[in-house]
């Protein structure tokens, strides 16, 4: 598995540094438990990039897929993306959308461990083959069709891209884990 930086390349903002542009940037990134979290201080050093990327992300985050769904999708793609901070921020927010604390662990295990049903089986499936192929499996995309309409079909891989975007971002800067965050699961 890929490491991510051991150490920050580019700090969050301090505190002291936060006012005006960036202060009203930050104000609007709202995440459960996670006012002050470091990816949101590090990623608004590129307050252009921040300020459209931050909708688009809520978006995904408050879209047309049920939120344990989405979790499962995310989890699996922080853990393909060996992400740490993803993996941290989503095993927290995967337990507020009532994901048990066994089920947050055994996504690491993959679609195949016992004890899945067969539709969470066949979202971690989507999120491994989008990592490994770029595109969903004929079989899978039927199994997604049996439950889903159009609108959370796309929004499917948009939420696994959008995801390993933010992983290779946050392993490349080195963004770490929040106080109070754990990482992967021992």
């Amino acid at each position: 598995m890929t490491r991510s930086a051991s150490v920050p390349r580019i700090t969050p903002v301090p505190v002291e540094e936060r006012t005006g542009a960036i202060r009203e940037l930050l104000d609007g990134a709202v995440v459960p438990g996670a006012d002050d979290a470091n990816i949101f201080t590090t990623f608004v050093r590129a307050p252009g990039l921040f300020r459209k990327w931050l909708p688009f992300g809520g978006k995904l985050l408050n879209g047309t897929l049920p939120p344990r769904d989405r979790e499962l999708l995310i989890l699996r793609t922080g853990w393909n993306c060996a992400s740490p901070y993803e993996w941290g921020q989503h095993a927290r927010i995967a337990l507020l959308c009532g994901l048990e604390p066994l089920e947050v662990d055994r996504v690491t295990l993959g679609p195949d461990a016992p004890g899945w049903e067969a539709f969470d089986a066949t979202l971690l499936r989507a999120a491994d083959e989008l990592h490994a192929a770029w595109t969903i499996e004929d079989e899978t995309w039927v199994a997604l069709t049996s439950r889903y309409d159009t609108a959370q079909l796309i929004e499917v891989p948009m939420v696994v891209g959008h995801y390993h975007l933010v992983a290779m971002t946050l392993n490349t800067l080195g963004v770490q884990l929040d106080e109070g965050l754990q990482g992967f699961p021992a």
